[in-house]
């Protein structure tokens, strides 16, 4: 990869978020959708793959002491040795101040300390690292590396900004200024609540959206999955703000967006995954998830049998989000309706609705049938390795990775078509020998019911049928979803931008 200046490129990856949600909060769709892409989801695969291309990677992030030094953050520090052992010493940026020296967690539940946070690792990006750098392109990622972009821009160095989730905080040119960043040289840069006047009537008066401030001044942006980005454009979700939404919509009309979807961990992978006590291959896949789903069953206390089909609930039970209530609606008469075959549904997650689930299992006496238990990483490892099914009937997805993670266990799918899900996931045709899952467009109970049909359809099928279509999905999703298909996305899209004469976007 080479710059326009015709020396090896500089590529800054900027992040804040180097491991996974705060402690407790738990469960795959937790951790994997709150890691940013710079580093958590796809960084270390990418810093290979520039290495290999000749492009000289730089990475920046908060010097987060106690986490590193934490004997609980395993995940983190294999992650930060990912990443070391590719990248040299001198590539790697820390972010030093007192703010997140002593923080136990990458967020704080308070949002004013965020924002002291974020503000504190900008400072030092734009004031320290970039300088020393001197990159030819910065990679930005989600609101605390909102301001970068602008400061970028005011550089002359081109940006791109990732959108990981939709969440955004405001505060004034003042309170910027006073953390010492010199705000005033790139004010204009910047996204505000209203249309600015000028600095002087801007300054105290008028907030800035870090979130917006990203969109506004990167050259180019990008979520995780296409079809969420398409939704955003088209106004489909109500938590997306207008501003903000136009922003989307104008970098998409200027040829400046597209969706990148993550990939899951390397780890995920059933034939080398050291919690499963039965590791498997496509190739045998089928007698060992058996055996793995009798293990599971003990676990839980269910009835031990290894020809009921499994259902696991991998993902927070965040209602608003995941669609719990539609599950809910529906759990008695799914259970029922199947009662003969032993239908079970098992749930390693965390979330406020759990309780919820709980009752219901207890009023109807499903304990043999449906079980409920906290996150625990190895345990969630093995429902995927044991379950036949993975249940995604989320509202909304900006990517998602259980149901890519599900694919590569020979877990199928069952979920609501939308954001993400749509762009990994196509419905079954054995007739073609096409699709890799059982998708619903309504988002309704009757929607969630019919899908789950359409999968005990496939699971009643001879085995001799169905087997090799999972057989098919797993080869297929190994070869789809991984790092190097995500990093090669970016490079591709880092070529364009250097390539391109860049000019300010607005």
């Amino acid at each position: 990869m080479t710059a326009h200046s015709k020396k090896n490129a500089t590529i800054l990856i900027v992040t804040p978020e180097v491991t996974y949600l705060q402690p407790g909060m738990g469960n795959v769709a937790n951790y994997l959708s709150a890691k940013a892409g710079g580093l958590a989801d796809v960084s270390a695969a990418l810093v290979s793959a520039l290495l290999e291309q000749g492009a000289d990677v730089h990475i920046a992030l908060p010097d987060y002491r106690t986490l590193f030094k934490d004997q609980f953050s395993i995940l983190l520090n294999k992650e930060m040795r990912m990443i070391k052992k590719v990248l040299p010493e001198d590539r790697f940026h820390l972010a030093e101040d007192r703010a997140f020296f002593y923080q136990d967690q990458v967020y704080s539940n308070i949002e004013w300390e965020n924002l002291k946070i974020a503000l504190a690792f900008q400072r030092e990006v734009i004031n320290k690292i970039i300088p020393e750098v001197a990159p030819d392109l910065i990679h930005c990622n989600d609101w605390m590396t909102g301001l970068i972009p602008g400061a970028a821009l005011h550089m002359g160095i081109p940006s791109l900004f990732t959108v990981h989730n939709i969440h955004t905080v405001k505060t004034n040119l003042a309170t910027i200024e006073d953390r010492g960043i010199d705000a005033a040289e790139f004010w204009d840069h910047l996204f505000y609540e209203r249309v600015p006047a000028s600095y002087e009537e801007t300054r105290e008066h008028n907030r800035v959206d870090f979130l917006g401030s990203g969109l506004f001044a990167a050259h180019y942006v990008n979520t995780v999955s296409p079809t969420f980005l398409a939704e955003i454009i088209q106004g489909r979700h109500s938590f997306v703000d207008a501003p903000l939404r136009q922003e989307f919509a104008n970098k998409w009309a200027a040829g400046c967006a597209e969706g990148i979807l993550n990939s899951p961990d390397p780890s995920f992978d059933p034939s080398t995954d050291e919690a499963l006590p039965v590791r498997y291959d496509p190739r045998n896949h089928a007698a060992a998830k058996r055996q793995n789903k009798r293990i599971l069953q003990n676990r839980f206390g269910l009835i031990s049998d290894p020809d009921a089909p499994l259902f696991f609930w991998p993902h927070r039970l965040d209602n608003y989000q995941k669609g719990c209530q539609l599950l809910a609606d529906i759990l008695y008469p799914v259970v029922s309706r199947y009662w003969q075959q032993n239908l079970q549904i098992v749930f390693v997650a965390n979330g406020e609705f759990q309780s919820h689930f709980l009752n219901i299992i207890d009023f109807h006496g499903f304990e043999k049938r449906v079980a409920a238990c906290p996150f625990d990483e190895r345990l969630s490892r093995l429902a995927y390795g044991a379950s036949d099914f993975v249940l995604m009937p989320s509202r909304f997805e900006p990517c998602g990775l259980p149901q890519m993670i599900g694919c590569l266990y020979g877990s199928l799918p069952v979920a609501h078509d939308t954001g993400g899900i749509h762009d990994t996931v196509e419905h079954l045709d054995i007739q073609s020998a096409t699709g890799n899952g059982f998708l619903f467009e309504s988002f309704d109970a009757q929607g969630l019911s019919w899908a789950i049909g359409e999968a005990m359809q496939f699971y009643n099928l001879p085995r001799d049928v169905k087997e090799p279509h999972i057989r098919r999905i797993m080869t297929q999703s190994a070869e789809r979803f991984n790092h190097a298909v995500t990093a090669g996305k970016y490079i591709a899209l880092y070529e364009k931008m250097l390539q391109r004469q860049l000019v300010v976007p607005y």
